[in-house]
């Protein structure tokens, strides 16, 4: 038993002198430990000051974002509500050639003021339609010429000015662009 008290002595002794080295390295290094705990709370700190600061500095700039998103918004709004003011009176004006061809030629048939009026139409759309800044001018410059023309045979009608029957120069143009 001697054997065995003195092996557990020793393993006793064995832990004694552990826990003393590691409180000698604790005692030695508490300075250094507590300078570790200082700088870690300084640098958690620091680095939740700065987050703070950029998620400041993130609402602010989301907020500027959404105010100039708000503002494009509403500018697009208004220009689309614009747009379909124009068109509606494009439309507007379309249907008024219709009439005026239809009082100005009172014997022509129904479906012939009908296919000047659509093509009128039609002329309108493909300018609407038209993404190209250039091809959006081709078309309106054609829908212009189109309705100049259409008047300007129904004016010419009424005048006497001319003998046809049937507004020639505005079929002309349709039969042009369907070649």
């Amino acid at each position: 038993m001697t054997i065995l008290k003195s092996w557990v002595f020793n393993i006793i002794n064995l832990l004694h002198s552990v826990k003393d080295e590691n409180l000698k390295w604790q005692q030695a290094n508490q300075d250094s430990q507590a300078k570790l705990k200082h700088a870690r709370v300084l640098a958690e700190k620091a680095l939740e000051a700065e987050l703070k600061k950029k998620s400041v500095q993130l609402e602010h700039d989301i907020s500027l974002l959404k105010t100039k998103h708000d503002a494009e918004l509403s500018m697009f709004k208004t220009k689309c509500k614009q747009d379909v003011k124009d068109y509606k009176q494009y439309l507007a004006a379309l249907d008024q050639l219709k009439s005026s061809i239809q009082s100005s030629y009172t014997h022509l048939p129904e479906a012939v003021a009908f296919t000047i009026h659509h093509h009128a139409k039609y002329l309108l759309n493909k300018m609407w339609e038209a993404e190209d800044f250039e091809q959006k001018m081709q078309h309106e410059m054609q829908l212009i010429r189109f309705m100049t023309t259409v008047h300007e045979d129904a004016r010419l009608y009424l005048e006497g000015a001319t003998t046809d029957n049937l507004p020639e120069r505005t079929l002309n143009l349709i039969q042009q662009k369907s070649l």
